[in-house]
């Protein structure tokens, strides 16, 4: 539908013909949830630092809202806090506000003396790749100070947003209700590409590597008198893309904020978008819900860009639901962990120790079994999301009953753990011809994460599953080949990860007839596992023999990647 609908109105990309950006493949820290607008440049090190110390480094950073220079008139300092008088804030310029510059007469040396000096600190002290901030669609919450000298030559005026009946049926947002009461100082859309191109151009100068531009629904609201929301949002939304161009070469851009079908069908390069509401770590009935909305999102949003997942806390009850949906996601991963409130057992078995990521191929998709069936509220069903990887697939089973309800649901059922069996098959993952040919009569070998068990199954056999509210597990599926004309053989993966098989990259059989080998070519340490009909005589990593286990009874075998291997290359002799 969507390369039908592309081609038709040439007015998006569909996300395979699109740039990805680099920090895709990086793990990422978002300082959100760890400061919220009180984020500064000593906090953001001892998130890093201690990040970096627990053997997980974050590559990838995102300084979320707070570092902007902005004036609240509905919040005077020293007053009782307002609910919602943040959203009233309007920017004042498009340099970083003073927590990230020198204080006057400051001489400490810990201080950063602009925004420039703090980005290249961080990322020559904690090796940090790139380098994100937030800003919204009209610049901040409330958008533009009309009378501002560093803003006022984009001509703003005060808009007030007008929301739409179905929204206002559906659900209450208290962002966009006081935007509605306070106004947005909306950009003159004759100015607005100068203003994106002024601000890019500012950061890229600053060593900023890319934006995530939210509220980006705002233009829906305030409309009226400009052409319309789908013109209006397609020149701001082209202006946006233009400047991302000019200034950050990598397409630095996430977008927030974005789900209408104004912005998606108005969207030629931009990448990623968020897929659902916020993470809220402080509400417990949004956790399950959050897994299902996003990979039901994901069918659509999936084929115009990589969905984002949102950030999640790793020390969390929920922590590990959350941590596995980002694994087989194809998403992003990156959390917004307080400064040394980090669970490392849960982010080591999603990042590798140089900060990469084992990024499964897809946006990751429920299954077709749970297509029409509601994994959240009828107390039956488990949630089943597939992916691919270059030579295996990959199926998460998440049980997101008893735990939410869909908004607008909430006094329908009541709220009670729930312990339900399902099964899983090598057939809930689509595009199988990929990793094995269509006619593929031979069996698959299936590992749990949770149990660490490996069984060999047919396309169409079965494993039962039980799971409690939101436990979840993952399970790594690759078709059985046959090598040197009577190995079977299916490799794994690195097993002590949840997406184990992330780290492979080829397999290949060598040798002659005096010397049996499979080459597996990889990356990341820990034990690589594989189905092997036969024992092994010896195994080498990057030349090095290593040792390996082999059971004769699973046909399971388990070979040690020495600490501190990054690339590698395994002859495993038979």
């Amino acid at each position: 539908m969507h390369r039908i609908l592309q081609n038709y109105t040439g007015t998006f990309a569909l996300r395979e013909t699109k740039q990805m950006p680099g920090m895709l493949d990086w793990f990422g820290w978002c300082t959100w949830d760890a400061f919220y607008q009180d984020v500064n440049p000593q906090g953001i090190r001892d998130g890093l630092k201690s990040l970096s110390e627990g053997g997980t480094p974050a590559r990838f950073l995102i300084i979320d809202d707070g570092w902007q220079d902005t004036t609240n008139e509905f919040q005077k300092e020293g007053e009782p806090s307002r609910e919602g008088s943040q959203f009233g804030a309007r920017l004042m310029s498009i340099r970083e506000n003073k927590k990230f510059r020198d204080a006057p007469n400051c001489n400490s040396s810990d201080r950063p003396h602009g925004l420039k000096d703090f980005v290249s600190n961080i990322k020559g002290t904690f090796g940090v790749k790139y380098v994100y901030v937030w800003h919204a669609l009209m610049g901040y919450w409330g958008g533009l100070h009309p009378n501002s000298p560093g803003t006022k030559q984009y001509n703003p005026t005060l808009k007030f947003p007008l929301q739409s009946t179905g929204n206002l049926t559906h659900r209450r947002d208290i962002s966009m209700d006081c935007m509605e009461e306070y106004g947005v100082g909306t950009v003159d859309p004759e100015r607005i590409f100068e203003f994106y191109d002024d601000l890019h151009s500012y950061l890229a100068s600053q060593e900023v590597d890319g934006v995530k531009v939210d509220v980006q629904n705002i233009l829906e609201t305030i409309a009226t008198g400009s052409g319309g929301r789908v013109s209006l949002t397609r020149h701001f939304h082209q202006s946006l893309e233009k400047s991302i161009s000019n200034n950050f070469p990598d397409n630095g851009i996430i977008c927030c904020m974005a789900q209408n079908t104004d912005s998606v069908y108005s969207s030629k390069a931009s990448a990623v978008t968020r897929a659902s509401d916020d993470y809220y770590p402080n509400n417990p009935t949004t956790q399950t819900l959050h897994i299902a909305a996003v990979a039901y999102n994901s069918l659509f949003f999936g084929e115009v860009f990589v969905p984002d997942w949102d950030m999640f806390y790793s020390l969390h009850d929920a922590a590990e639901f959350h941590a596995v949906a980002r694994a087989v996601g194809g998403c992003m991963i990156y959390v917004s962990d307080k400064p040394g409130k980090h669970d490392f057992e849960i982010l080591k078995r999603l990042v590798l120790p140089d900060g990469s990521v084992l990024r499964a191929k897809y946006p990751g998709r429920p299954s077709r079994d749970c297509l029409f069936v509601d994994p959240v509220m009828d107390g039956k069903s488990l949630m089943k999301i597939w992916n691919l990887n270059k030579v295996s697939g990959v199926v998460a089973v998440f049980n997101c009953q008893g735990a939410g309800t869909w908004p607008g649901l909430e006094n329908s059922v009541q709220l009670d753990s729930l312990e339900l069996c399902g099964e899983i098959s090598p057939a809930d993952i689509d595009y199988l011809a990929e990793i094995a040919p269509q006619s593929w009569a031979r069996d698959f070998a299936v590992f749990s994460f949770k149990s660490g068990a490996l069984s060999r199954l047919s396309m169409q056999g079965n494993l039962s599953v039980n799971l409690k509210t939101l436990q979840c597990d993952v399970f790594t599926v690759t078709p059985i080949k046959i090598y040197h004309q009577e190995i079977q053989f299916a490799p794994i993966g690195l097993i002590n990860m949840y997406n184990s098989g992330g780290a492979i990259s080829a397999v290949e059989a060598i040798g002659d007839f005096s010397c049996n080998i499979i080459r597996i070519k990889g990356r990341g340490e820990g034990i690589f596992g594989a189905y092997s009909n036969a024992d092994p005589k010896f195994c080498n990593v990057n030349m090095d023999e290593v040792e390996f286990k082999w059971s004769s009874e699973q046909h399971f075998l388990k070979v040690h990647v020495p600490r501190g291997t990054n690339s590698w290359e395994m002859d495993i002799h038979f």
